[in-house]
């Protein structure tokens, strides 16, 4: 009887496993570093199984904010002017206005979407409820509107943010989100949605990936405390004294794999023991180095979506500093060549400019026709 139970039960979870596979398809890091000098610079790659289209978009102060409420529940909509000019990064395949996961304002705001399958769960919108916003608004509102984390530790609460599955086509798995914030201060939070509340953690790590929730994350990380930057060099085994063969050895231990557990913890530990850079230039330096730990190739993180087989890759990898109002971008094709981009000037151009990300003018290396000559 008892072994019939457990059957049972284990055969309902790996039916659970199996019915969330298809939404664990994306599998993205975030890293924050702040450099001696006061520069803070935020990165992040996009990993995804499916072509999104993904879209740049610069918009400059002023752009229309829409602030709305399910169509079912008839509750009125408003539009605000954007405090900031911003940047944002959005899957064009949907339909509609865009809807940011990613970007960075003209006040030194950061924002980063990350996939939060199996435990994300929205807040529910009632008819008293004067302020709520789209979880796919969320992004625009957030860049437009604030320009520091204090800010939205203090505003964003008053919100409600929703989800209406009905009112969205496009997209190939629901928007289960949670997001990283992080200023020019280098003060960072981690924002999630959970049980139908708003919850707001500090971001001490300084890193986030998918699902589970932060604060897992943050205990999970306790795991693996016997990690140190210097391995020991020598030990005596009888009469024989053993060396290391190499140096790395105080890693030993340190997950390699791409699920967003071994993601984070790998990604928390390069950021803890790599040595502090001194300036913005040299942070961004070290967070493209961190975030080339979890970078995915083609083929090697694989699911079955139905019958067909497909593969997590990163798409894209962006590096903001919220200093400077700078931004890198580089797509899969172009990994090693950044484009980078001075957004001051862009938002003084006063105009809404988009580009796919894939389509950006990446640098042509092939140095053969000049060696030639």
């Amino acid at each position: 009887m008892k072994q019939s139970i457990t059957h049972k039960i284990v055969a309902t979870s790996v039916s659970l496993i199996l019915a969330f596979a298809p939404l664990l398809s994306e599998a993205c890091t975030a890293v924050n570093i702040a450099a001696k000098d006061g520069s803070v610079v935020a990165g992040r790659t996009m990993e995804w199984a499916f072509d999104m289209k993904w879209q740049l978009t610069v918009n400059p102060k002023g752009t229309a904010i829409a602030l709305t409420a399910p169509s079912s529940m008839k509750l009125p909509a408003s539009s605000l002017s954007s405090k900031y000019g911003f940047a944002g990064i959005s899957p064009a395949i949907l339909p509609g206005p865009p809807a940011y996961l990613e970007g960075q304002n003209e006040a030194g705001l950061a924002i980063s979407g990350n996939f939060l399958p199996g435990f994300t769960e929205y807040q529910t919108v009632s008819s008293q409820d004067k302020n709520y916003v789209s979880i796919l608004n969320l992004g625009g509102f957030i860049l437009g509107m604030f320009g520091t984390v204090k800010e939205l530790r203090n505003e964003l609460p008053k919100y409600k943010v929703w989800f209406d599955p009905s009112e969205v086509k496009g997209l190939p798995t629901p928007p289960w989100l949670h997001f990283v914030l992080t200023d020019r201060s280098g003060d960072s939070i981690v924002i999630e949605f959970v049980k139908g509340q708003m919850v707001i953690h500090n971001n001490l790590a300084g890193v986030l990936t998918n699902a589970p929730t932060y604060d897992w994350h943050l205990n999970n990380v306790r795991n693996y405390l016997s990690l140190t930057a210097t391995a020991t060099p020598s030990v005596a085994v009888g009469k024989v004294n053993v060396t290391e063969l190499g140096q790395g050895g105080g890693l030993i231990g340190l997950p390699a794999d791409y699920t967003p557990p071994s993601r984070f913890v790998r990604a928390t530990y390069l950021r803890q023991f790599a040595y502090q850079p001194s300036n913005s230039v040299d942070a961004i330096a070290l967070v493209g180095h961190i975030l080339d730990n979890v970078d995915i190739p083609m083929g090697v993180a694989r699911s079955t979506d139905g019958k067909q087989v497909v593969s997590d890759y990163t798409q894209w990898v962006n590096l903001k500093d919220l200093k400077n109002n700078k931004m890198k971008i580089a797509n899969y094709a172009s990994r090693t060549n950044f484009i980078e981009i001075d957004l001051n000037q862009m938002f003084k151009s006063g105009k809404t400019k988009s580009w796919l990300v894939d389509k950006l003018p990446y640098p042509q290396n092939d140095m053969t026709a000049e060696l030639l000559k």
